[in-house]
């Protein structure tokens, strides 16, 4: 399938780099402490029961709006209201929440404190609609990942590695689990490496008919620890954590299932020979019967199990996928049901890669394909919504090229398929087309990246929809993409990005000589001048295996900072190489076992072909990345040092014989099995290597690609006596950001004066 952005070449993309008179000049201190830039949005959207109306959450309260008019119908909950201000102790403020069932009270969230990326604990209140009332659940702790039952009479939440359950008539708490040890066993949500790589932390889920609750135990006993130093006071702080290294032991996980009415817990299912992992599992439409899908330990095999009675833990097996490299988790796995009347029957609905592509599929819970719905040699996303009373599902896919994002609807027997993006000659179309720049059409549609959320029942949703030049918009729709209101444009913010002559984000494509057809995106200077000047050149890269940088959606801070880089005289460049995702299977997987090696040189093949454009200086092209990013311009700058002049790593893996299990041995395997996988494109082995200039980046307070990658890397440029600049941020994760914004504003002050100074 041809690629449709392709029509925008490079010649265009140069001619592109003009823009509106521009009036300010973008600084760091705009994108991060003043947040300048910071689009609008609508928080907290959530569907009520009755398919008519949503609640949407701010600051201030919970409100309950209309999805026929999109107008406010009342304030559900208000924060810090007249009820509140007679009280001595004013709420703290409000960060999450939850509706019940019976959409009578509400379950909200405060105090967060995070464990690490994806986790944290936070303090929890119980919402009365109808007494305008506020209980604190418990003063005993703060939990994690407290949930109301389906029925609404009951919450159940982990504190301190242990599962609970708590009547919210009484506020009686009873404790399910009682052998939680912190670095030893944990009940009801998971360990670190589950949570990171598995995108998984509830580790529990309530019964349909809130009587049970299916919940994990991790037994991490025997998983290594990994320390780290945290300064501040007069002696440094110890913190110890377990971190399953390649090649490493895992947790041993188990699947239990708890019965409220005996206080009985019976395990279902664990981690052994066969089965290395679990990382989903759910309940279906049947209150005794659970889902469980379990993998290898080279994740190139993945399984799902019925057990049709919990009770008795019977089980059987419904679907099997393997892979000559590895099988990604499902982005979409669920129970629907099927047909209607006597015919109606309840199926698993699904996305998977077998065919090349990821694609949605539907089978009976005997394990028989009843249909793959979507087909083609395109991606699909995510399922956005199911709308079972119609029979037809909506889902966003790349159908419009890789770096799109497009909403389809379509029928469950793969029929009457139609595109849901906004029209060119429709109302919204002015408030794209108001910002100067190129958006990229497809005939009567716009491309970009669409989001939607639904409504119960998918009689109505909200979509958001950006691109690369255009701030997020949210507009109301009913089930057939008509559109019923605009709720937020962001015109002030597309003002403001004309007042700052922000230009344009450019994307087109370049060939390698090996053949390959790379996508990638441009900013360049206002007045760009390819005739007569040449300039230099930073390309951003990350690079990891599935993941894309250009695709046609609003960025925020490293979009401003490139056009701030801009200014100052500077071409940006980003591709995504080898083994990214969006192209199918074919392209992602072509890097197993070999991690590295083409990434980088895909990374020099666009230096070079970069050097050989009239308007680059190509002896000032730099490149720059995090984490991966960090890894591949580390590499990139060593391998190619006849080609970069500079590069800025990030918190980059020096050697995934330090990094996670999961992670790295879906990509290359064992260490053990894989020796050369793993130290070949190891840039510890090419200290020696370096030319250019090097900025390396680190937070030691980074659980994810811990201190130690570059601590390593420090020693062996240092041994290999080469010159470099190295950056330490105290206590700072993976992200060195702290809530002021303080933080970022230093490192991007630091990386911006390395540029200029080196580039």
């Amino acid at each position: 399938m041809k690629k449709l952005f392709m029509i925008v070449t490079f010649a265009a993309m140069a001619a592109g780099g003009a823009a509106t008179a521009q009036n300010h000049n973008i600084t760091l201190e705009d994108i991060w402490t003043k947040r300048t830039f910071t689009p609008k949005g609508i928080g907290g959207i959530r569907s009520m029961a009755d398919g008519e109306h949503y609640l949407s959450m701010t600051r201030t309260g919970i409100s309950k709006y209309s999805y026929l008019t999109g107008e406010k119908v009342e304030d559900i909950c208000v924060f810090g209201g007249p009820e509140q201000q007679k009280k001595a102790r004013p709420l703290p403020p409000m960060e999450g929440y939850e509706m019940s069932q019976d959409e009578q009270k509400i379950l909200l969230s405060s105090g967060f404190e995070p464990i690490y990326r994806h986790s944290g604990v936070s303090d929890y209140w119980l919402y009365n609609i109808q007494d305008k009332t506020f209980t604190q659940l418990t003063k005993n702790g703060k939990q994690r990942l407290t949930a109301l039952s389906p029925d609404g009479t009951k919450v159940a939440f982990v504190r301190e590695n242990n599962l609970y359950w708590m009547d919210l008539e009484s506020l009686e708490e009873h404790q399910i689990t009682t052998d939680g040890r912190l670095n030893e066993i944990i009940n009801g949500t998971t360990d670190w490496v589950y949570e990171e790589e598995f995108a998984i932390t509830r580790g529990f889920q309530w019964s349909p008919d809130s009587k049970k609750i299916a919940y994990m135990r991790f037994d991490e006993s025997k998983v290594k620890e990994y320390n780290m130093q945290m300064w501040g006071a007069l002696y440094p702080e110890d913190y110890k954590y377990k971190y399953p290294k390649a090649g490493e032991d895992n947790s041993k996980v188990e699947l239990w299932v708890y019965n409220l009415d005996n206080a009985k817990a019976t395990r279902l299912i664990s981690t052994g020979k066969d089965i290395e992992y679990i990382p989903r599992f759910q309940w279906t439409n049947n209150a005794d019967m659970l889902a469980v899908m379990c993998m290898n330990r080279l994740q190139n095999q993945m399984a799902i199990y019925i057990i049709d009675d919990v009770n008795s833990g019977n089980m059987y097996g419904v679907y099997i996928e393997k892979s000559d490299a590895y099988v990604e988790v499902p982005d979409t796995w669920q129970f629907i049901t099927v047909g209607k009347g006597k015919k109606a029957q309840e199926q698993m609905l699904i996305t998977s890669e077998k065919d090349g592509y990821r694609h949605i599929y539907l089978y009976d819970l005997n394990g028989y394909l009843v249909k793959q719905v979507t087909t083609g040699d395109w991606e699909v996303c995510e399922v956005a919504g199911v709308d079972v009373k119609n029979q037809r599902l909506y889902y966003t896919s790349r159908e419009h090229g890789a770096i799109n994002k497009s909403l389809y609807m379509i029928g469950l027997d793969g029929k009457k398929k139609q595109c849901l993006n906004y029209k060119v000659d429709s109302d919204i179309a002015k408030t794209i087309l108001s910002h100067p720049s190129l958006h990229q059409r497809e005939g009567n549609l716009f491309l970009g990246t669409y989001n939607a959320t639904f409504s119960n029942g998918c009689k109505y949703y909200i979509c958001t929809f950006s691109d690369a030049n255009t701030a997020p918009v949210y507009t109301l729709h009913d089930a057939n993409g008509k559109l019923i209101k605009t709720l937020q444009d962001n015109a002030e913010l597309q003002q403001k990005m004309a007042d700052y002559g922000t230009g344009s984000k450019n994307f087109g494509t370049f060939t390698t000589s090996r053949g390959t057809e790379l996508n990638c995106y441009m900013i360049t200077p206002k007045g760009f001048d390819q005739a007569s000047k040449r300039y230099p050149v930073l390309i951003y890269v990350y690079g990891g295996p599935g993941n894309q940088q250009v695709t046609n959606s609003y960025g925020y801070s490293d979009y401003f900072w490139y056009h701030m880089l801009a200014e100052k005289g500077y071409v940006v460049f980003c591709f995504d190489g080898r083994g990214t995702g969006g192209r199918g299977t074919q392209f992602k997987k072509q890097t197993y076992r070999d991690m590295g090696r083409m990434e980088c040189e895909d990374a020099i093949e666009a230096a070079r072909w970069l050097g050989q454009q009239s308007w680059v200086d190509k002896d000032r092209i730099g490149i720059w990345g995090w984490s991966f990013g960090g890894y591949l311009s580390t590499l990139s700058l060593l391998k190619g040092n006849d080609v970069f002049k500079m590069a800025i790593a990030v918190a980059p893996v020096m050697n995934w014989r330090y990094y996670d299990n999961i992670y790295t041995e879906r990509y290359l395997g064992l260490p053990k099995d894989n020796a050369k996988g793993y130290d070949d494109n190891s840039p510890l082995n090419f200290a020696s290597s370096l030319q250019g200039n090097y900025l390396l980046i680190h937070g030691t307070g980074d659980d994810n690609v811990h201190f130690q990658n570059s601590a390593e890397m420090v020693d062996r440029l240092e041994k290999a006596g080469k010159q470099f600049e190295f950056r330490i941020y105290p206590n700072k994760n993976h992200s060195i950001y702290d809530a002021t914004g303080n933080t970022r504003l230093n490192l991007y002050q630091l990386m911006t004066d390395f540029i200029l100074r080196k580039l």
